[in-house]
């Protein structure tokens, strides 16, 4: 989003609704708790004379302020310690000693903090390193309600005002998925309730996911129909929803409700409202495997009409190889500002100014002659762990644990980069067993000790010689941090991140990509009617760009399991690998291994890293464990609803088991 959208974000109202509407949440939701200043510093700029609702919607410019204030509630997704897709999954882990970062909150929720009392990451009320996420559908009501009313807001003309009331439909609709994402059924507020409203009609009860889910979508199905095909004025509006959007959020919407959390899953047989109303239905449907399919197909094809494809790194001046080529596209993908794979990229205020913040987590220690300890020292140690390492897979496009041509079977033996290798690993230096023979996205997106780092500022311009890392003790320097596991998420840093002036180059955060539709559409496909063909051709689509070869050729030539492709069983293995392979580092996973339920095993058990405060190779690639985590199954499937909550309305009923 370009500075003048953000500046209008800044400097929206978001007290301007009136001091009655404070009934309009539900009764365990009404009680809004304010959020700190660091999370809306634009409070600090709200005038003396704060409007009301009757002055909100008296012009055109007033009442854009207060669609702004219903995009500031969106996630921000670029600080770790607030994005639980990211910080909460099997991909990354954090030991920050030194404190440079809030060490509570969401970082404590993989250690096993999340209780009923007081929960972290609370999207309810907006507490505890989280947006409040009623709160936030209040204001979007508000909005509606009056730009509706073609009494006011006389200033604004027809197209406008459908678009604007299209926007926050989008923005309701999401962020009711926020809430159901994580709590499953949820109270649906359609419309704000007058302050006088009985007590029976605010204290609002949960709704059964099936009636939460086709809410949801029916919002985005309004919006779709209203809203822009593409941003036309990048100068200010970039960031804005577009249809595009509404059709790829829906897809992500359906195929999260088809999923075996939310669909027919019987640890919820039982789990029911006060008055006896089932909240899971608890008959697996394969029609909602092929309801979210169609909506897939038919947001990719709206997308590609819109020019909207997977990235690819234009042809640099000075010739590249085909390998950094690949790796610069794959890389690209994420952190290229507003690249033509973007379907949906966040950009309200706190997530630009959060992204040198965690791109500054990212840059491994490659220009010796600048990344000084003074300069470096202030990098959290949040870094992949050798777990998602290894889920990348071998050259061959397999799993390391599949290849029968290469032997994984000791991560940590030693061996010498070649001249064949030097665009991977630099020529003639010592490093794992690990990090040889991988796929191209493995070079792409980690940062490793003796792993080469191409960037824009690389001394020669050129792949031939260029930058690469040390993450050993001494090596990088004392006071300078090296993530706990010894990697750095890579593929997050912009490549003109430059050492010396300590610039970064801020990017929108990658909500929706059009590699993550194309995978969603493979995998609801494959669920819905086996491996036909089109289950293929959308991950070779990506696979391709990742400098791989297709499923069928990688699985029959190279893996031990020949014929896993085949099957669904087989390609449900491989779809959900792909996935958090190509989309790594963008918060997604998290949310993944829980619809899944995956997460029981995957999030159970070791993390571990390299011995990193050893300096000899010997010494330092001994894999150690860090941190032994435990999931609860089925308890942690399902955010906790606060105590207090409960208490206010008593309609309302708390997860199973909290």
């Amino acid at each position: 989003m370009k500075t003048n959208f953000i500046q209008k974000i800044k400097h929206s109202v978001l007290s301007s609704t009136p001091k009655g509407n404070i009934a309009l949440i539900m009764v365990t939701l009404i009680m809004i708790v304010p959020v700190s200043s660091c999370k809306k510093s634009f409070l600090d700029v709200v005038p003396d004379n704060v409007s009301t609702i009757a002055n909100a919607f008296v012009s055109k410019t007033e009442a854009e302020k207060y669609l702004f204030t219903c995009y500031s509630y969106l996630p921000t997704e670029t600080d770790p310690t607030y994005n639980v897709g990211l910080t909460a999954s099997d991909e990354v882990w954090v030991e920050d000693p030194a404190n440079h970062i809030r060490s509570t909150n969401v970082l404590q929720l993989p250690r096993g903090f999340q209780n009923s009392s007081d929960p972290i990451a609370n999207y309810m009320n907006g507490t505890r390193d989280a947006a409040a996420n009623y709160k936030a559908i209040r204001d979007c009501n508000v909005f509606i309600e009056n730009v509706s009313d073609q009494t006011k807001v006389r200033d604004l003309d027809i197209d406008t005002r459908e678009r604007w009331i299209a926007e926050a439909q989008f923005l309701k609709a999401f962020y009711h998925f926020q809430l159901f994402r994580a709590y499953g059924p949820i109270p649906i507020i359609d419309k704000n309730l007058p302050i006088d409203a009985p007590i029976d009609q605010v204290r609002v009860k949960r709704r059964p996911v099936d009636e939460v889910v086709t809410y949801i979508a029916g919002l985005y199905d309004l919006a779709a129909a209203k809203l822009p095909l593409t941003i036309r004025n990048e100068g200010s509006e970039l960031g804005r929803v577009t249809k595009a959007a509404a059709l790829s959020m829906k897809a992500k919407l359906l195929v999260t409700a088809a999923s075996p959390l939310f669909n027919g899953n019987p640890d919820y047989n039982s789990f029911k409202n006060k008055d006896g109303e089932q909240l899971f239905n608890s008959t697996y449907s394969a029609e909602k495997w092929q309801r979210a399919a169609d909506a897939c197909k038919a947001a990719i094809d709206f997308c590609e009409s819109q020019n909207i494809h997977l990235y690819t790194f234009p042809t640099p001046t000075i010739p590249l190889s085909e390998t950094t080529m690949t790796q610069m596209s794959i890389r690209n993908a994420m952190s290229e500002k507003w690249n033509d794979e973007l379907i949906w990229g966040l950009t309200a205020d706190n997530n630009i100014n959060y992204n040198s913040f965690f791109q500054s987590m990212c840059a491994g220690q490659y220009d010796f002659n600048n990344a000084d300890a003074a300069k470096s020292a202030n990098r959290p140690l949040l870094g992949p762990t050798i777990k998602m390492a290894k889920m990348f897979y071998t050259k061959n496009g397999v799993p390391i644990n599949e290849d029968k041509t290469l032997d994984f079977s000791n991560i940590a033996e030693l061996r010498v980069g070649t001249h064949a290798e030097r665009f991977n690993i630099k020529e003639g230096e010592t490093t794992a067993r690990l990090n040889f023979d991988r796929e191209p996205r493995y070079y792409a997106d980690l940062g490793f000790d003796r792993g080469v780092w191409y960037m824009a500022n690389s001394p020669t311009k050129t792949d031939e010689d260029t930058w690469w890392m040390k993450a050993r003790g001494a090596e990088v320097g004392q006071s300078s941090p090296i993530p706990i596991a010894g990697f750095y998420m890579k593929k997050a840093l912009n490549w003109h991140y430059e050492w010396a002036t300590v610039t970064y180059i801020n990017y929108p955060w990658p909500e929706m990509r059009l590699s993550d539709l194309y995978l969603l559409y493979a995998e609801a496909l494959n669920e819905a009617q086996g491996p036909v063909a089109d289950v293929y051709t959308y991950v070779n689509r990506i696979r391709a760009r990742a400098g791989l070869p297709t499923v069928q050729d990688s699985w029959s030539n190279f893996s031990i399991n020949p014929t896993k492709y085949t099957t669904k069983d087989g390609m449900r293995s491989i779809i959900q690998r792909e996935r958090g392979v190509e989309l790594c580092f963008e918060g997604h996973r998290f949310w993944d291994l829980l619809r899944w339920k995956t997460a029981g095993v995957e999030l159970n058990g070791n993390v571990t890293g390299w011995s990193i405060n050893e300096n000899s190779p010997e010494l330092y690639y001994r894999e150690r464990t860090i941190f032994s985590r435990h999931f609860v199954i089925p308890r942690d499937y399902l955010w906790p609803i606060q105590e207090n909550d409960l208490l206010v309305n008593q309609n309302l009923v708390q997860n199973p088991n909290w």
